[in-house]
């Protein structure tokens, strides 16, 4: 009988793009086009900047585009680059066990441009990784857990799995077969990062690598990969073994590996729970920030005649992180609660302006954080319990001597019961070309914009990276 890794890596080598449901091709399209825009608009930010330059300290070369620079590198130091801007502002998708694009895209990405891969390959290739990624992440514990009707949030927790999907990826984009992909898989399992999510979630100030380093992931597995092609034996058993395997090294505490394999390969599941950040912050806020823009723009209510907010949400996060109030880099603002909702009552249009430090440490934002307490929705288990989508929120807003109220269930950006929730390739587009204002000329734009929704159509890879090449006029084949 096969392994996990070994049905994973059947999974991988024989997922084509033509065998995609049209709406898993499509959702796959949306999400690569989303994380580079991402990236596009962090290359001034400081989180990004660093991984620029530990990107071009591994070493110089021609092989792989650096995002939002025009400039190139090793596959490599541009995997790790590229994996840092994606995240570096936080506004990538979300995806259960939570950021999967940052860590599953740079590798992958940097190895189709260097081996002119097809972009219906590269499609393939990142479809099987968000989708394994899922997986793999759902058989663990999750952040959102809930144990006798009370928040469960576990002791270790991370994204170190995704590098099986990351890896994955990569080997599909060389074409290689299923026996060095397992070997490939069993590798990354031995050589994954920890999971340090919780140690950044508990202690204050945060360290400003934040979850995990994307860069490392990227460049993790992009060395199983390498290994997995030269011959190196992987442990195709890391899977299955859940006391010394990968499940007891990670640490976590619920495993069921029947979802990963249980229709693999029939039914895509990562499209149904992969969500779009409308906001450069943590995704505990974004239903409060619906929410609360909606008042402020429906009264026209000024930051300056806010007398308080009080807002009611996450039921998970009363944790040093997210109480935090010490906001001394533009990352400890992507999370502190006071401080998100000081700043978008400064009604400023959500992108990387958020994470200008002129905005992020403005007096009025700082002196605005006084102004706002948080308890959890008095109906956040129930609603979570029967919908994992549920982020309810509610927000009453002190101003003119009246209290101005809003409420929702679910936030933008996600799929849900609720049709409005839905961010349609209409309004990501316009998150793009608003992310890659001022760092791509508006014919790039346009060029970017089209190729990567219609990426199946492009014969090679390294084609398409050309036109992040500063006024490319380069074009997709007819």
């Amino acid at each position: 009988m096969s392994t996990i890794v070994e049905q994973l890596a059947e999974f991988t080598a024989g997922s084509r793009y033509e065998d995609l449901p049209p709406e898993v091709a499509n959702e796959t399209k949306r999400v690569v086009l989303d994380s580079i825009g991402c990236a596009l608009a962090a290359t001034d930010e400081q989180k990004g900047t660093i991984g620029l330059e530990i990107g071009a300290r591994m070493g110089s070369g021609d092989e792989a585009t650096i995002l939002g620079t025009g400039g190139r590198g090793s596959v490599y130091g541009a995997a790790f680059a590229n994996g840092e801007l994606i995240n570096a502002l936080d506004f990538d998708a979300i995806l259960p066990p939570g950021h999967v694009s940052p860590y599953v895209i740079p590798g992958a990405l940097a190895m189709a441009e260097k081996a002119g891969t097809s972009g219906a390959d590269f499609v393939a290739s990142m479809a099987v990784a968000h989708e394994m990624s899922n997986r793999i992440g759902k058989a663990m514990d999750y952040l959102r857990d809930i144990k006798d009707d009370a928040m469960n949030t576990p002791q270790v927790y991370g994204y170190a799995s995704t590098i099986f999907g990351g890896t994955a990826a990569i080997m599909r984009v060389q074409g290689l077969e299923a026996s060095r992909i397992a070997h490939g898989l069993g590798v990354a399992g031995c050589i994954s990062p920890i999971n340090s999510h919780m140690a950044w979630v508990r202690h204050a100030p945060p360290t400003t690598i934040k979850y995990t380093v994307a860069g490392v992931m990227a460049q993790a597995a992009l060395t199983a990969a390498a290994m997995g092609e030269l011959g190196h034996r992987g442990d195709i058993q890391v899977l299955d073994d859940a006391v010394y395997g990968f499940p007891g090294m990670i640490g976590t505490k619920r495993w069921e590996p029947e979802v990963i394999t249980a229709g693999l390969g029939e039914t895509w599941r990562y499209i149904h729970e992969n969500s779009y950040k409308p906001y450069p912050h943590c995704r505990v806020l974004h239903s409060v920030f619906d929410v609360m823009l909606d008042v402020l723009e429906q009264h026209d209510i000024k930051p300056e005649e806010i007398e308080h907010i009080s807002v009611f949400g996450e039921a998970f996060v009363r944790l040093p992180i997210w109480e935090n109030n010490t906001v001394e880099f533009p990352t400890d603002g992507q999370f502190s609660i006071a401080h998100g909702i000081a700043l978008a009552a400064q009604r400023v249009r959500p992108g990387r302006a958020w994470q200008d430090p002129d905005l992020v440490f403005d007096p009025k934002v700082l002196a605005m954080m006084d102004k706002v307490t948080h308890e959890p929705h008095p109906d956040y288990i129930p609603f979570l319990k029967e919908n994992g989508a549920s982020r309810p929120a509610k927000v009453e807003i002190s101003a003119r001597g009246q209290v101005f109220t809003g409420e929702t269930r679910y936030p933008k950006g996600s799929p849900s019961p609720d049709p409005s929730s839905y961010y349609s390739t209409e309004e990501l587009v316009a998150k793009f070309r608003h992310n890659a204002d001022g760092v791509l000329s508006a014919a790039a734009t346009d060029d970017v914009v089209d190729m990567f929704l219609n990426l199946e159509r492009a014969p090679d890879m390294g084609k398409v990276m050309a036109l992040f090449a500063k006024d490319s006029k380069v074009r997709m084949a007819s």
